[in-house]
Formats: C-alpha cells, structure tokens, sequence
C-alpha cells in the first residue's frame, strides 16, 4: 500500500473501469483527482500491477470524510484488501481527528454493505432515491469517530 503517483494513472483508470464499468470515473477526473487530492488516494500494487485504490476527501472543516471510491480488482476480490484500504484510511483519519466518515454504496452491493458494517459503519436511514441521479440509488453509511 501507498500513495498514488503520477505514474498510476493508466493502471488506476484500468481498475476503475473494471470495477465500476457502467459508471467509471473519465480520465480527466482521475487526472483531477490526482492533482488535487493525490495525497488523498492509496493504492495497492504488487511492482507490476495496481490491484485496488481508495480515494477519500475531507470537507474543509476537516470534520467531515467521505470515501468516494473504494475499487479492488476482481481477481483479488475476496483476500481483505478492500478492508486493508480502508482500516488505512480510518487510522489516517483518527490521527487527523476527522469526526465522521461517510460513503454512498448501492443497495444492491451486499459485499460492500458487509464489509463497511464490520467496519463500524451504519446507515442514515433508508435508501436515498436518485442520489447520484436519475436510478442511482443509494445507501448513505456513517461511522463516528468521535473527537480521537
């Protein structure tokens, strides 16, 4: 695990692309991403190949998180590096003493669901209709970390 480089660029809009291939990020916006929160994207990679990414931003208050993506390649599914990104994330998070953490998972992704709940994490309520438009739906989830 470690930060993004300029360098991972094309391997980050492989995964990208593999895992959310309906919806990936365009280019553009990774490159944006980069430029802008690089300190704010972990990747793994084994020397050769990016295998999962995280990209989390902290409101400017520095109160508030929200994990925006969270990718693991599929054929690395499975082996807890979803979970390792994460726990990463939130230690990072606990030294900064960031409040909260947020993310939006569809409803449909029991996998994730499952993970951020062994996280800590809990919903805001139901299912948000249209959150990221028309037939996205999704599941606000919120872990509190307190003032750490």
């Amino acid at each position: 695990m470690r930060g993004v480089t300029d360098t991972d660029l094309p391997e980050l809009l492989r995964v990208d692309r593999e895992v959310f291939p309906e919806d990936p990020y365009p280019y553009f916006v990774l490159r944006q991403h980069i430029d802008v929160h690089g300190d704010r994207i972990l990747v793994l990679d084994d020397g050769e190949y990016l295998h999962g990414y995280v990209l989390f931003v902290t409101t400017s208050d520095g109160y508030v998180c929200w994990v925006l993506s969270l990718a693991v390649s599929a054929d690395q599914r499975g082996r807890g590096l979803g979970k390792r990104l994460m726990l990463e994330v939130l230690r990072q998070l606990r030294r900064e003493r960031v409040h909260e953490v947020r993310l939006t998972v569809e409803p449909t992704n029991a996998a994730a669901i499952m993970l951020y709940r062994t996280l800590g994490f809990g919903t805001d309520g139901g299912v948000h209709r249209d959150y990221l438009g028309p037939g996205e739906d999704r599941i606000i989830m919120v872990l509190g970390l307190g003032s750490a």
